[in-house]
């Protein structure tokens, strides 16, 4: 019977306990925490308060070494394909298009010698590792503070960075082509050039026909004769 009263004076005494800390909670949620960022040496050390953001009214302020969406600026993109050849889950998707002259500079003086008929990025596949951004030559490849790209279609978070059309990619294409045929035809050119450029008959030759007697081969001599002479053996007693 003791330990039924006992079992029951406990558990009041642990409602008043989580009420209390409750009440407390409840007293200070009269006040909003200031937004700060979790780098500021006083995020911890903040009043009580209110901890839930009103998002997206209020955000947090991104770190400034934070890896979120990518972005690509294409005029400096030289289309290496070292971003797609690096990249771990394959989201990066090229198609380089080869022009038949400089197409142009990047902002670093890199030579621009091909086109982006497409540069699609799928951060639905994006581990958001940035090794894509560590290797790329001129930088134009980063990652932003853009962290909420939530859609209701996943194929929305295909995002396209080529600045062709398609049809301009194939006039591109095309042309190059073109350029590669000329460039076939004049090799053909030259070597039927070269060819009709040869004597087609054979200059006499001076030399006899009749066999010539073969000179026999000197018999071999040593170079050298050895100095030394056999020692005679000693009779046998």
């Amino acid at each position: 019977m003791k330990a039924y009263f006992q079992a029951i004076w406990d558990g009041i005494q642990s409602t008043r306990k989580g009420m209390a800390l409750t009440w407390k909670h409840a007293w200070a949620a009269r006040n909003q925490r200031s937004i700060q960022n979790i780098q500021d040496p006083d995020y911890f050390n903040q009043k009580a308060g209110i901890v839930t953001l009103q998002y997206p009214q209020q955000q947090i302020p991104t770190p400034v070494n934070g890896r979120y969406q990518l972005h690509n600026e294409m005029d400096d993109c030289i289309v290496c394909d070292k971003c797609v050849k690096v990249c771990p889950v394959d989201c990066i998707e090229i198609d380089p298009i080869k022009a038949t002259g400089l197409v142009g500079t990047a902002s670093d003086g890199s030579p621009i010698r091909l086109y982006a008929a497409k540069f699609d990025i799928d951060m639905s596949k994006c581990c958001f590792c940035g090794l894509c951004t560590t290797v790329c030559p001129t930088e134009c490849l980063t990652m932003t503070s853009e962290y909420d790209f939530s859609v209701f279609d996943v194929k929305e978070h295909n995002f396209e960075f080529a600045n062709l059309t398609p049809e301009q990619a194939a006039e591109k294409r095309a042309l190059y082509e073109q350029f590669v045929a000329e460039k076939e035809a004049a090799k053909e050119a030259a070597k039927e050039a070269a060819k009709t450029a040869e004597p087609t008959t054979e200059a006499p030759t001076t030399e006899s026909t009749e066999e010539k007697p073969a000179t026999p081969k000197p018999a071999f001599k040593p170079a050298f004769k050895p100095s030394f002479k056999p020692k005679p053996k000693p009779d046998a007693e």
